[in-house]
């Protein structure tokens, strides 16, 4: 009988019990981060509902939500379409609201167009309230526009939440 070898399944070492040593993907894998591609829009659909404990959205460039989010959204530009909202923290550059938010907002830019039902927190550098919106929460500007950078780094959020498991 040949001695036993670890199973190589797809770059993930089987360390028996059930454990495995799973190296970094490969560039070019699908699973690598697509973080550095330049421009793109990423849309959460009508027909998705994000559910979860601790969970964060991070997108690095331009995320619309048209579904429904129960976590934190982190993105350099997010809009929130009309069927879209979110029930969390949603930090970026810019957040437009053409639906509804209940948490808080930090952004530089915020715009809350008519549409638009927020029950939030506002921390801003920007804010535009069109008429008819629906907005309860508190405003404040930011004094330190520092403060209102977006953390767009993925690993310090798994770190993060592997803390809380």
């Amino acid at each position: 009988m040949a001695n036993p070898q670890p199973a190589h399944n797809g770059g993930a070492l089987s360390m028996g019990m059930g454990l495995r040593a799973t190296p970094p993907p490969a560039p070019g894998s699908p699973f690598a981060a697509s973080a550095n591609q330049a421009g793109g829009l990423s849309v959460i659909g009508t027909d998705l509902t994000i559910l979860g404990q601790n969970i964060a959205i991070i997108s690095q460039n331009k995320l619309q939500i048209d579904g429904d989010v129960r976590g934190d959204v982190v993105g350099k530009q997010v809009t929130i379409s009309s069927d879209g909202s979110v029930i969390g923290t949603v930090s970026a550059e810019r957040i437009e609201v053409h639906g509804g938010i209940r948490g808080a907002i930090r952004a530089s830019v915020v715009i809350v167009h008519p549409t638009a039902q927020v029950d939030a927190d506002i921390l801003h550098q920007s804010l535009s309230v069109a008429e008819g919106a629906l907005l309860e929460g508190s405003l404040k500007k930011s004094k330190d526009p520092a403060e209102l950078v977006p953390n767009l780094d993925p690993g310090s959020y798994t770190s993060k939440m592997s803390a809380l498991v």
